[in-house]
Order: C-alpha cells, then sequence, then structure tokens
C-alpha cells in the first residue's frame, strides 16, 4: 500500500494575488505590442507603397470631384467637385432647360476643367454665362476654331474662359480655363426643345451620362519621318485617349445632379410621372391651374441614367391638332402639331417578312440583356401563321439563325426562342454587317409582302454616319425600327436610323417596361402608316422642315416646322392613312404665341441638311455652308459653331501652373464594367485627353480581355502626343503579409500565456 504526500503550499495573501496578476498582464500587453509593432513591419511596404502613390484614390473622393495630375508626378489628386442642376420649362409643345455646371476647385492648383455631358439630339443650345464673383460672362457664338483659338489665348494669359462645344450631335463639352484654388465657377446653358408626344402621352428626356462608345477597328497612323535622312520613316499607330470611367463596384458615383421641371401643359392634366427616378409632384390646390404642376427629384441622384418625364390628359383632354407662332426679325416662324386620326384595320392585313436584329454585346451586359431578350421573346410571340422571319444576333460577330427567312410555325417559333435564350452578352460592337445583312432583301422585286426590320441595341457605337449611309443605300422597300435599350442609350443614332428607314422608335428602360412599350411597337407595325405627306400654304411662302415631311405610325404626330414670310392664309396637310386619303388646314391667324419656335427650325433644319447629304442630294461643302450660316444666325452650337466666353480680368498670376483635369463618368446604371472594358481595365483605367485636345466621345471597346486591345486602334483625330495619368498600382500583396503577421502574433499570444501560465503557478 502506497501513501502519497502533498506538501502543503504557503497561502497567499490577495494582494500577492492582485500584484502577480498585474505584472502579467502587464508582460502580456508590452509582448502583445511587439507583436502588432512586428506585424507592421511585415505589412507597412506593402500599404506602403499603396499610400505613397494614392494620395487620394477615385473610391476616397467625394461625389462630383475631378481628378488632376500634378506636373511631375504620376498620381491623381482630388482637384475639384462638380454639381448639376437643370431647371426646365415646359410650355405646350416645347420645353426650355437652363443646366447649371457648379465646378469647385478645393485643390492648391489652378485647374482647366473639362466635362462631358450629353444633351437631348434635338435641342437647339444657344446660351452661355459664366459667373465669376459678382460678374457674369455671356458667351458669344463663333466659328469653332476662331472659338478655341479665343479660349485658348484667354486660358494661356490667365484670364477666365468658358467653351461649350458639340463633339456629336448629341454629345457637348464644357471646358473652364484658370479655376484659382478654393474658387467656384458657374456656368450655365441654355436649349430648348420640342416635347415628344406618341399618343394621349406627352414626354421629355434629359440625358444624364455619355456612354462608353465602341469604335471599330481602323487603321489610323502618323507619320513618323526623321528630320535628317533621305525621306523614309515609319508609320504608328494613333493611340486613343480617354476620361476616366468608373468602376461602379470599386468606386462611389459621382456628379450629384438635381432637376425640377415646371410643366405648363396647355390641357388639364392627368397622370405626371418619372420612368426611373422618384419625383416629387406638387399636388393641385386651389391656386394651381389644371394644366400645371412642378415636378422635382426626390433629392439629388448621380448622372448615371437618363431622366424622362411623362404626362397624359384628363379624358377627352388630349389635342389631336396645335399651332404656334412666333416673330423673329421681320420673320414669322410656325410649328404645328397635328396627329392623324386611327384609320381601321384593313380587312386582310399584309402577311410581313420580320428581320429581328439583337446586339449582345459587352455593353448589353446585365440588365440590357435581359431587357433586349425579353423584348425579342415578345416579338416573336406577336407573329401569326402567314409570316415569315429570322434571327440575326451580333458582337463583334454576328451568326443568322436561318439561312433565309422562315415561316412563323410553332416550330420554327421556338427554335428561335431557344436560341434568344441562350444569348449572352460579350465583345465589340460590330453593328455595320448585322445592319446591312437585316437590310439586304433577296425579294425585292416580289410579292406584295411588308419586310419590317426590328433592331434592339443601346447604340453605342462611333461609326454612325457609316450606319446611315448603309440604311439610306440599302433600305429599298424595307422599314427600319429601332428599340434603345438601356439606362443611356444613344438616342441620336436611334432617332436618325429611324428616319432614314422610314420607321419609329421606341425606348426600353427598365425591365417592368418590356411588354408595354413592345406592345407599342407592335400596334405601329401592324396599323396602316401615314404616307405620302405634303405641306402646302395658300398665301405665304414657307421653308417647312422637315424636307421630306416623314410617314406616320399610330399614335404619332406630324410636327412641323417653318418659316414664312407673312402670316397670311392657311396651311393644308394631305397624305394618306392606308388607301384612305386624308387631309386637315389650319388657318394661321389662329396659331398661339409660342417661344423659341425659330430656334427649333433652325435645329431641324440643320439635321435636314446632314440626312440630304447621306442621301446623296448635297455635296459635303454644301451642307457645311448651311451649318455654319444656321448656327451664326441663329446663335446655335453646331458642329461647326461654339459658345465662348472670356473673363477680360486676370486671375492666375504669372508663373502659377496650369494642369488640366476631366471630370470622370459613370458607368450607365445596369452595365457591367468588366464585359464593356474587360477585366484588365481595373488595374489600366482610361487614360486622360490632352490638355489641347477633347476626345469626341468615350470609346471603349466591349472586348473582355485585353481590356483595350480593339480601343488602341480606333481612329482619333488628334495629332499632339497624349498626356497620359495612371492610377496607382492597388492589387499589392497586403493580404498575405497581414496574414503572415496576424500568425506571428497569434503565435507569439499563445507563447505568453503558456509561459504566463507557469508564472502564475509558481508565484
Amino acid at each position: 500500500m502506497s501513501t502519497t504526500i502533498t506538501l502543503a503550499q504557503p497561502a497567499r495573501s490577495s494582494f500577492q494575488k492582485s500584484a502577480n496578476f498585474r505584472k502579467f498582464i502587464g508582460r502580456t500587453l508590452r509582448i502583445a505590442a511587439l507583436a502588432i509593432a512586428a506585424t507592421a513591419l511585415v505589412v507597412a511596404p506593402a500599404f506602403g507603397e499603396e499610400l505613397a502613390l494614392r494620395p487620394a484614390s477615385t473610391g476616397e473622393m467625394q461625389s462630383g470631384a475631378l481628378l488632376m495630375k500634378r506636373d511631375g508626378q504620376e498620381t491623381m489628386f482630388e482637384a475639384m467637385r462638380l454639381g448639376t442642376d437643370v431647371d426646365i420649362t415646359v410650355s405646350g409643345p416645347t420645353a426650355r432647360a437652363r443646366i447649371t455646371q457648379i465646378f469647385r476647385n478645393d485643390g492648391k492648383d489652378w485647374v482647366e476643367g473639362t466635362y462631358v455631358y450629353p444633351l437631348p439630339e434635338g435641342g437647339a443650345v444657344d446660351t452661355l454665362k459664366m459667373v465669376v464673383g459678382e460678374r457674369v460672362i455671356v458667351g458669344e457664338i463663333k466659328e469653332k476654331q476662331k472659338a478655341r483659338a479665343i479660349y485658348e489665348q484667354a486660358k494661356s494669359e490667365g484670364r477666365k474662359a468658358g467653351l461649350v462645344a458639340q463633339e456629336r450631335p448629341n454629345v457637348f463639352t464644357t471646358s473652364v480655363a484658370n479655376i484659382g484654388p478654393g474658387e467656384t465657377v458657374v456656368v450655365q446653358i441654355e436649349y430648348q426643345e420640342p416635347v415628344r408626344q406618341d399618343g394621349d402621352t406627352f414626354s421629355l428626356r434629359v440625358p444624364l451620362v455619355v456612354a462608353p462608345r465602341y469604335s471599330p477597328p481602323a487603321l489610323v497612323q502618323q507619320v513618323d519621318l526623321p528630320t535628317q535622312g533621305k525621306g523614309w520613316g515609319h508609320l504608328s499607330a494613333s493611340p486613343t485617349m480617354d476620361a476616366p470611367v468608373l468602376d461602379p463596384d470599386q468606386h462611389g458615383k459621382v456628379n450629384p445632379v438635381t432637376i425640377a421641371v415646371k410643366l405648363q401643359a396647355g390641357f388639364p392634366l392627368d397622370e405626371v410621372k418619372s420612368a426611373y427616378h422618384i419625383v416629387k409632384v406638387e399636388s393641385q390646390d386651389a391656386g394651381t391651374p389644371a394644366d400645371t404642376r412642378l415636378v422635382k427629384l426626390d433629392g439629388p441622384v448621380p448622372a448615371d441614367r437618363d431622366f424622362q418625364l411623362s404626362w397624359t390628359a384628363k379624358t377627352g383632354a388630349a389635342p389631336s391638332v396645335g399651332l404656334f407662332r412666333e416673330r423673329v426679325g421681320n420673320d414669322d416662324y410656325l410649328l404645328a402639331f397635328v396627329t392623324p386620326p386611327t384609320a381601321a384595320q384593313p380587312a386582310a392585313a399584309l402577311p410581313r417578312e420580320m428581320i429581328f436584329v439583337i446586339d449582345n454585346s459587352g455593353s448589353m451586359g446585365g440588365t440590357s440583356m435581359r431587357q433586349a431578350k425579353e423584348g425579342l421573346t415578345y416579338g416573336l410571340s406577336r407573329l401569326k401563321p402567314g409570316d415569315s422571319f429570322n434571327v440575326i444576333r451580333f458582337d463583334d460577330t454576328m451568326e443568322t439563325l436561318f439561312p433565309d427567312t422562315v415561316t412563323a410555325d410553332a416550330g420554327n417559333v421556338a427554335v428561335a426562342q431557344r436560341f434568344v435564350a441562350g444569348l449572352d452578352a460579350r465583345g465589340g460592337t460590330e453593328m455595320l454587317a448585322p445592319m446591312k445583312a437585316a437590310l439586304t432583301d433577296p425579294r425585292a422585286n416580289e410579292g406584295t409582302r411588308l419586310r419590317q426590320v426590328v433592331f434592339l441595341t443601346d447604340g453605342a457605337v462611333e461609326n454612325e454616319q457609316q450606319l446611315f449611309d448603309a440604311i439610306s443605300a440599302l433600305r429599298g422597300k424595307s422599314r427600319l425600327f429601332m428599340v434603345a435599350i438601356g439606362s443611356a442609350p444613344n438616342s441620336f443614332l436611334m432617332t436618325r436610323a429611324a428616319e432614314l428607314g422610314r420607321g419609329s422608335f421606341v425606348h426600353i428602360g427598365d425591365v417592368a417596361e418590356v411588354e408595354e412599350r413592345m406592345r407599342t411597337l407592335f400596334a405601329k407595325l401592324e396599323s396602316p402608316a401615314v404616307t405620302g405627306l405634303a405641306a402646302s400654304f395658300s398665301a405665304a411662302k414657307a421653308d417647312v422642315t422637315p424636307a421630306p415631311l416623314p410617314d406616320l405610325y399610330k399614335g404619332e404626330p406630324l410636327v412641323m416646322a417653318a418659316k414664312i414670310d407673312k402670316l397670311a392664309g392657311d396651311v393644308t396637310l394631305r397624305g394618306r392613312i392606308g388607301d384612305q386619303p386624308w387631309s386637315v388646314t389650319l388657318p394661321l391667324a389662329s396659331a398661339a404665341e409660342g417661344a423659341g419656335l425659330s430656334k427649333l427650325w433652325a435645329r431641324r433644319k440643320i439635321d435636314d441638311a446632314e440626312v440630304a447629304k447621306t442621301l446623296s442630294h448635297i455635296t459635303a461643302e454644301q451642307v457645311d455652308a448651311r451649318v455654319l450660316d444656321l448656327g451664326l444666325a441663329h446663335h446655335l452650337v453646331t458642329r461647326l459653331t461654339s459658345l465662348v466666353a472670356v473673363d477680360q480680368t486676370v486671375s492666375r498670376p504669372a508663373g502659377e501652373k496650369l494642369t488640366r483635369a476631366d471630370v470622370p463618368l459613370n458607368l450607365p446604371a445596369g452595365w457591367e464594367f468588366d464585359r464593356v472594358f474587360g477585366e484588365s481595365a481595373k488595374a489600366v483605367p482610361p487614360r486622360l485627353a490632352p490638355d489641347n485636345a477633347m476626345p469626341p466621345s468615350r470609346r471603349a471597346s466591349a472586348g473582355t480581355a485585353p481590356a483595350f486591345a480593339k480601343l488602341a486602334a480606333a481612329p482619333v483625330a488628334i495629332s499632339t502626343p497624349a498626356q497620359t495619368v495612371d492610377l496607382p498600382q492597388t492589387a499589392t500583396d497586403a493580404e498575405l503579409r497581414l496574414m503572415a503577421g496576424l500568425m506571428l502574433l497569434a503565435l507569439a499570444t499563445l507563447m505568453l500565456l503558456l509561459s504566463g501560465r507557469r508564472e502564475w503557478l509558481r508565484a
């Protein structure tokens, strides 16, 4: 039998226990601090690289920040902020908009800010004001090159200057020179546009973001000839320069916008709504006319999708005709709205040959692809047994579903629906080949079949003129109907293509709208068009636009502007609805007073000239002469005229350098950055333009990898070396170093606890 004897330890006082515990805790904290310091030494090189390169990242900057590059450095700094206020007054058939752009320079450098923004394709831009302190400088219209020269001279002399130029028919730039540290410069532009009508619904659209556009590969080269030699040299490709487009997954939204609309419809209003934004509509009270509403956005929103406002009349109050006049100088201008009556469907509808074209390029990724697929699926469901059809899909390749059109039986429609369901967004936007394929009619001289082309796309391309040329050359008896997809479609392309294709267009900006908008489109497709429209004046000599007057579809009004020598007699409009003749006569003396009609007439005359050139009716030289004359005479910004405002006071001190900064743009809502720019674009973002040229638009290769493989070959009209700004490297091995440091910290803590426990027991 064994006996175990345990020796008793001397009793410890509570004071001794407390002191030992305090020593243990102190030792633990000291060792933990050393471990954390060691971790910092491990991790610091990784984060140090990033922080040293990144004084202010795009993600850290607040809304509306401008990016700039300091001289001699490759980093980007916060330079200024941009906010935009849009105020619109709707007066019956027209809308007058004032856009206020507020540039705030919070940096320490003198800055030239440049902002690229869209405007309605039918908008007539005629006013520029620049507010500097308490001074208001009013801009003047000049020939484009002269305006640029005036601006550049003022910029070099240190004077504040503003320049508004048209880069594309619906894309403009505002440049503001010599914004000093801590200064705010306010720029206001104004434009006039007609209200859009479709049936009993009236609407206006405010584009808010310039979407990246695909530029088909082209060989545009520069010559590199040695200054000394025998005349032989090398050709080099031109680079593409761009302002930054932010990845929404990595950066916050920029360029906040507020919008207020004073709606004076001219008839009792029923529903007033915005399709894509939350708005506050001032409720009608006893003092508010029945035709008036005040509509405001529910707080500022980022400029990442177009704003649309629509309104309808109370039952039975929607007007079917309107006539307005304006006196400017010695001339009178008219604006007429006439909605022809809806004819009954013919007893036996003609069979149709339907060609559906769907864009599945990278810019259509996300919700746009879903909208397009649902829209095309709906269109297939509307085919009738006597119809024939085919489906074409395109990105930077093209695929035709059937070798030729097939009958619209259940089996063929099911095959097409499965084909559409399997489409995915990828690649570039090569639109020219599918447009030609859709319009080419192998049976142009056969039968009485109606041939209709439905083209679903966001229109994110730069080669619009190539498409217009193809439409005018190949349209034959085909009718082209454009379906604009997404939050910021190229509406200029849509409207002009539909006009040249003698069709119509509809916009789908949300998945919930697909059925409603496609139903509206097919109501037009299935109803007889109003054709052969012409206008005659009984007493006045008139210059009418558009010329010729277009065909109309169900619910569409004829919108006609005219410049007349006297306000006398009447105007008669004639045409055919299906096989039935139709006419209406309007007495000119009954025209109501309107405002800005001369601007709308001139803007539409410019469009007529461009269309006439596309149709080879006039030469390019004749078009340029007309555009320049109309722009100067009516004080409009065109592709050949610009607005320039110059402050006579020198503000930038001699010796202070001026830095160029482009406002970064949001990616349109619903777009997927990777599908547009490619994965590598996260590390290599778009470049800024050189400080003496402005890119015509946001070019983008919709390919997936490499990000700018096709973009590098895009044509540019810039011959000076590019000034580039490279964003810092943010993809470091910091995560691995952090993990290693945390493991060391955990190991040190464990060793401390084990050794501390032994010391505690011995104490």
